[in-house]
Formats: structure tokens, C-alpha cells, sequence
């Protein structure tokens, strides 16, 4: 739940992050060599589009995690405004894919992001360019911890 308005709230039921979703992909996020962030994964069959690769969908919401932490990383709590992905190759199921995002440029509230999904050989699967809305500093452990709060003042 949203408990502070218009500003996106991170009580760790992400789909493709969080780590309380029980049936999300629980990426993790660093900081890369090239100032951005990455993350490694291993997508399980149940994310399947046609026989053997990732669903389109899938791909989509890897790609908008990635620019979101880069967002993220480089301080702000962003929405996703637009988003132009290139599919260019099949993205395999049940084996290694790495994801990387960082922020392009900065315009008063506005950031450019790009991601890219790649396989273990650093071949560019599926790419990502656009534009996240930043909403205000990003403290995602304060977030969880006052949903914590909030949500045993609840019960």
C-alpha cells in the first residue's frame, strides 16, 4: 500500500525485486564497472513465451527493472515514463542472462536510462532506451521498515 501519496512506496513485493514476492524473479542489483548496476539470473520455465525463451513480457519487465535501479543507484525514486525495447535475440530459459541499466542523462526531474539483457558471452539479447519520472530520493530500507511498522499497527 502507498501510504504517502503520489510517491512510489517500496514494501519489498516487487515482482521482478522484492524479496517478500513469493512468486516474483527476486533480482538483485549492483553497482557495474561502467556506472550503471547488473544483475545475474537464471529465468525457470514458467516464465516461458515459446518453447525454451522467455516470454516478450518477461524480457520487458527485466529490462524496466534494470533502468529503474539505475535510477535507483543514482538516487531517485522513479516511474517509468516511456520505454522503446529492441528484441534481437531469443532470451534462453534455464540458463545464465545477465541485465544492466544505467542513466544516460539528467534533466530536473526527468532521467534517460538504457538497459540491456545479455547471455553469459556478452551477447545483446534485448535492449531498452527511456525516460523515468523521478518522484524524490530514494530510500528503499526506510520504506520497508516504516511498512513494517505500519502494517503491526494493523493487526
Amino acid at each position: 500500500m502507498n501510504t504517502s501519496g503520489d510517491v512510489p512506496f517500496d514494501d519489498g513485493n516487487c515482482f521482478a525485486c522484492g524479496p517478500e514476492n513469493p512468486i516474483g524473479l527476486h533480482l538483485h542489483f549492483d553497482r557495474d564497472e561502467n556506472e550503471g548496476v547488473r544483475a545475474r539470473a537464471v529465468l525457470a520455465s514458467q516464465f516461458q513465451g515459446w518453447r525454451g525463451i522467455a516470454h516478450g513480457g518477461i524480457v520487458m519487465a527485466l529490462l524496466d527493472e534494470a533502468m529503474a535501479h539505475a535510477a535507483g543507484f543514482a538516487g531517485h525514486r522513479g516511474v517509468t515514463a516511456s520505454v522503446n525495447v529492441r528484441f534481437r535475440k531469443p532470451v534462453p530459459l534455464e540458463r545464465p542472462i545477465v541485465m544492466r541499466g544505467r542513466v544516460t542523462w539528467h534533466r530536473r526531474n526527468v532521467l534517460g536510462v538504457q538497459a540491456r539483457v545479455e547471455d553469459e558471452a556478452g551477447t545483446v539479447l534485448a535492449e531498452a532506451e527511456g525516460m523515468f519520472v523521478s518522484r524524490g530520493p530514494l530510500d528503499a530500507v526506510a520504506d520497508r521498515r516504516n511498512a513494517q511498522i505500519n502494517d503491526s499497527g494493523r493487526r
